[in-house]
């Protein structure tokens, strides 16, 4: 089994495609429908990458970045923002949230897993 990933996203057909392909790679994957719950999540379980999306009913993105970077999370936590956020400034606002990298939606699911990891392999 390969590292656990947290997906953050309140889009059941999101959420189903990420843990999908996530499964299929065999990482072992925990599911939260909004920011409250995958910070609890977090802090639980505390899973090797974190999939966060920015636009949330309780929270948004940048602000679960923020939490996590600044409350007791390993730094060795990869955080990457997945968003359908893709104005100028987006990326930016991202990592100064906390998050190490970016992935636009909709997700490739042919390239999701290498974008993911190169995210990964590149902290």
């Amino acid at each position: 089994m390969k590292a656990t990933i947290l997906i953050i996203e309140d889009n059941e057909q999101n959420m189903y495609m990420l843990s999908y392909l996530l499964t299929q790679s065999k990482y072992n994957v925990l599911k939260a429908y909004n920011g409250l719950e995958g910070l609890k999540i977090a802090h639980e379980n505390k899973p090797e990458i974190i999939l966060i999306d920015i636009q949330l009913p309780d929270m948004d993105g940048y602000e679960i970045c923020n939490k996590l970077r600044h409350n007791g999370l390993s730094k060795s936590t990869t955080l990457i923002a997945v968003t359908s956020y893709a104005m100028g400034g987006d990326r930016e606002k991202a990592i100064e949230a906390g998050a190490d990298g970016y992935l636009e939606k909709p997700i490739t699911p042919e390239t999701f897993i290498n974008q993911m990891e190169s995210i990964v392999n590149a902290k």
